[in-house]
């Protein structure tokens, strides 16, 4: 249910985003005769029957696969290690790129595939492992199993790792919870994509802290003496890697921009380092 709301605050589309979303979709044959210009963002689903060919793209003729559907849009993945092993492992080079190369005898084809990867899954297989009221009845190495289907250095190209804890009825059923319509997320989100834009206006193929090369990131996300404590502090305990390291600090410069300062606080930066719970030592026991 997240997943699917998450195209609703995000920004609208520029008209270089449309056409190039139009173009794709028109190449995979999923335009509707007469169709105009894709005016909202994809939202791609695939099943985790789904085969790497499929997911990447492919065949005699290459056509594009879902990461490239899902360009300017969002790919979600439900039941992340019910996928093969093999599926997940050739996103990598996408994650990193933000392109795909297919290569054939007489020729090669580049589709852009700069998607937003969103997925979901299980502590455990019996879904009870941490759960507040209800015991875990997967035996002893299971859980650590379990999780293993998802390489390290895929998890690694994740930036946000969040555990959803169980929502109470009573919570649930509550006329006194306050909600955040949409419509007002978005909006918030627009000012911080609208700062983002300015700063790297003049960087073709760059228009948000995600797409920010490494070289930049000392530059643009720069912190104090106080936060590159407390970063270093993560980072040994937590065992991160370098490109942990960036994405926390891209993350950390998104937060900012979100809460309207020009500088990153030590807040914004405890607030990145907490959403990597999988990266936390003995998290799955």
């Amino acid at each position: 249910m997240l997943a699917k709301r998450l195209p609703t605050i995000l920004p609208p589309m520029t008209l270089h985003e449309a056409l190039e979303t139009t173009k794709i979709h028109s190449v995979a044959g999923k335009l509707a005769d007469n169709a105009g210009l894709v005016a909202h963002r994809p939202f791609r689903s695939p099943h985790h029957t789904i085969s790497d060919v499929a997911l990447v793209g492919g065949g005699t003729n290459p056509q594009p696969g879902e990461i490239s559907l899902a360009h300017n849009g969002v790919l979600f993945l439900d039941e992340l290690p019910e996928f093969k092993r093999t599926v997940l492992e050739v996103m990598r080079q996408p994650l990193e790129d933000r392109k795909v190369n297919i290569s054939r005898a007489k020729f090669s084809v580049d589709y852009p595939a700069s998607f937003m990867l969103v997925a979901s899954m299980n502590p455990c297989p019996c879904g009870y492992f941490n759960h507040p009221e209800k015991a875990c009845v997967c035996g002893q190495g299971i859980v650590q199993k379990y999780l293993s289907k998802i390489s390290g250095p895929l998890l690694d190209r994740i930036d946000i790792h969040i555990e959803v804890t169980p929502v109470s009825f009573d919570e649930l059923s509550s006329r006194k919870r306050s909600n955040e319509k949409s419509d007002i997320v978005r909006e918030r989100v627009q000012k911080a994509r609208e700062i983002q834009s300015a700063r790297y206006g003049g960087k073709q193929g760059v228009y948000s802290n995600a797409q920010m090369p490494s070289n930049q990131v000392k530059e643009v996300c720069q912190i104090s003496e106080a936060g590159t404590q407390l970063l270093k502090t993560a980072m040994q305990k937590l065992n991160l890697s370098a490109r942990a390291y960036d994405r926390i600090l891209k993350v950390s410069r998104t937060i900012a921009d979100l809460a309207g300062t020009e500088e990153i606080k030590i807040e914004h930066l405890a607030e990145a380092i907490q959403y990597r719970s999988l990266d936390r030592e003995n998290w799955a026991g």
